[in-house]
């Protein structure tokens, strides 16, 4: 196992550093997503924004015909491969990362905890009607992308155990609106889907016990669950959490004898390169069993993460924000955002509820001791990392469309994380300068 002490080597750091980097880099295009988004809405005498997005799609299977708007496929479908990538990493944590073990896990599971709760609270203490109450999960999530966008932003004053932090208490962010979509923002459950999805799952499970290791016969089972799901009135990106984490997380080969094999084959193509073979389909088949080899070596979720978090991070993402953060700024929207409870529960949730929370949390965790401060994290660092974990963006204003079945409620919601993202990463960056010394 892996403590925040002893993961400061090359070999555990370059997979997190690349992902750290991915996030990193498609904050930047996530805003300017939302920049365009905002413009695009907001562009004199121009519908079209709504217009596109609410356009209906038909999808003809046999003498079956399925028409819904274009953003039930970015909300609905498309979200639901950001969700499973959400459920990889996921897995992948509890297996070799920062929630391995109980230990490790404490100080993060803490500070999330605090984060969701005060926020929670303080939105619900401004918000007692039913109509705007159902909105209290709005602030209590983080949007990794832009909070490790913008943390990269402090350079080396940020060491890799704050960074590490970070990105764990993001991703229980995660398991916590996950938990909230199934639970509080889901229909009548119905027993037919249920058991739909169940037959979804048991197929996963039959395919990796006969050792199906491709990703395309998977698409029939995720499809069979995602279809369970919605008809049981779960929220379908649901789906996608869960193949996330039912993805093996070790390898079925035995990895020394694959390894003695790949040494034989690599000796054999190297005297061949050697000998001047001019016999070049001997040697590009060699090639291709050292890239089988190399596959089977890598488990299932990190070779599958692999492959689509970029997509994820620079295609369904800024598509969702695209498709999302366009909210028309006119003067019956400036005066809700000055009179609405909407507005203030959702800005002081994430600029003062989710800092206090995390801090705070911390703080009783560590006086309990039931987490400790790990080298290169101090309270400095905890405030930062909360100002961070107020960047509430994608995750937010995806529980907003689920809370608000009114568009003006919406409207003012989404508004609203904008304004508390922007907020949370500017007091983020200029507290992150003023109590963070420069490492390295």
């Amino acid at each position: 196992m892996h403590s925040l002490d002893s993961i400061g080597t090359p070999k555990f750091l370059r997979p997190l550093e690349k992902f750290l980097h991915i996030e990193a880099a498609s904050g930047v295009v996530l805003l300017i997503a939302v920049t365009v988004a905002l413009l695009w809405a907001n562009w004199p005498g121009s519908h079209s924004y709504e217009h596109v997005w609410h356009a209906p799609l038909g999808v003809h299977i046999g003498g079956l015909t399925v028409s819904l708007p274009l953003h039930f496929y970015i909300n609905d479908v498309l979200m639901t491969i950001f969700f499973f990538v959400v459920g990889l990493e996921i897995r992948r944590e509890i297996h070799e990362g920062a929630l391995a073990n109980m230990q490790l896990a404490m100080l993060p599971l803490a500070a999330a905890l605090g984060g969701i709760v005060l926020p929670a609270c303080l939105y619900v203490m401004l918000n007692v009607a039913p109509d705007v109450r159902q909105g209290w999960a709005v602030p209590t999530a983080t949007d990794i992308a832009f909070a490790v966008g913008v943390l990269a932003l402090l350079g080396k004053r940020v060491p890799a155990q704050l960074r590490i932090l970070l990105l764990a208490v993001a991703i229980i962010d995660d398991i916590g609106a996950i938990l909230v979509i199934a639970f509080f923002y889901s229909s009548g459950v119905k027993l037919s889907g249920l058991l739909i999805a169940a037959a979804g799952v048991a197929l996963v499970r039959v395919f990796n016990y006969i050792g199906i290791r491709t990703a395309i016969p998977y698409l029939i089972p995720g499809a069979v669950t995602w279809i369970g799901v919605l008809y049981a009135g779960v929220h379908p990106t649901i789906a996608g959490v869960l193949m996330g984490l039912m993805t093996p997380v070790t390898t079925p080969v035995d990895r020394g004898a694959l390894l003695n094999t790949a040494t034989s084959v690599f000796a054999k193509l190297r005297d061949r390169l050697a000998g001047h073979e001019t016999d070049s389909k001997k040697i590009v088949n060699q090639l291709q069993q050292l890239k089988a080899m190399q596959r089977e070596m890598v488990p299932p979720v990190v070779r599958v993460q692999a492959a689509l978090h970029a997509w994820v991070a620079f295609g369904v993402m800024p598509i969702f924000a695209l498709a999302n953060a366009g909210v028309v700024v006119d003067s019956s929207a400036i005066s809700a955002l000055t009179t609405s409870t909407i507005n203030a529960g959702i800005v002081l949730g994430l600029v003062l509820g989710k800092p206090l929370g995390i801090v705070a949390a911390s703080a009783v965790a560590v006086r309990l001791r039931i987490a400790t401060l790990s080298e290169g994290i101090t309270y400095r660092g905890l405030i930062v990392i909360g100002c961070m974990g107020g960047i509430g963006f994608t995750m937010s204003i995806f529980l907003a469309q689920l809370a608000f079945g009114d568009e003006q409620l919406l409207a003012t919601a989404k508004i609203a994380v904008l304004i508390a993202s922007a907020l949370a990463a500017v007091v983020g960056l200029l507290l992150g300068r003023k109590l963070l010394k420069t490492y390295g």
